[in-house]
């Protein structure tokens, strides 16, 4: 997978530890949609370096890390590089069960064919919803942390 970060262990964008990986393409519609450019938190990855790390080497690092309990897809767009995506999460699922957490400024209703396919694998959590500035965070129970936007939810698709 094509991806721009990646962290073993973070304890900040779920309620368990988790390998967090920062996805590396975005159309930056939550910028678009509400016309400030540069407001989204990750903005800045969009200039950083591309890393090209085999499937098979992310799942290996993962189950080789005795603290993370969970993987987190996020940074820019998910949903934007859904094939890599979706292989990657496949590889994951031949070796190991652990919750799968997918952070997309898309509604759900925008994405109704890739939640669909997503739905083939256990544990998979979908956090949906555009960033929207000066909205009042809130806590979602599913994810254990609070969200920017009042729009934003999350959902386990399966």
């Amino acid at each position: 997978m094509i991806i721009k970060g990646l962290t073993d262990e973070d304890f900040v964008n779920y309620k368990k530890p988790a390998m967090f990986i920062a996805t590396s393409k975005c159309s930056f519609k939550c910028e678009k949609e509400c016309g400030v450019t540069g407001m989204c938190q990750n903005h800045p990855l969009a200039t950083a370096p591309k890393i090209a790390l085999p499937d098979k080497k992310i799942v290996e690092r993962f189950l080789s890390n005795d603290i993370s309990e969970a993987i987190v897809f996020g940074g820019l767009e998910p949903l934007d590089q859904f094939d890599e995506l979706f292989s990657l999460i496949k590889e994951f699922r031949e070796k190991t069960n652990a919750d799968i957490v997918v952070y997309t400024g898309y509604n759900e209703n925008e994405i109704q064919e890739q939640v669909e396919k997503l739905k083939q694998f256990e544990n998979v959590i979908i956090k949906f919803g555009r960033y929207i500035p000066n909205q009042t965070p809130h806590y979602d129970e599913l994810l254990g942390i609070e969200l920017a936007s009042d729009n934003q939810y999350a959902k386990r698709i399966s």
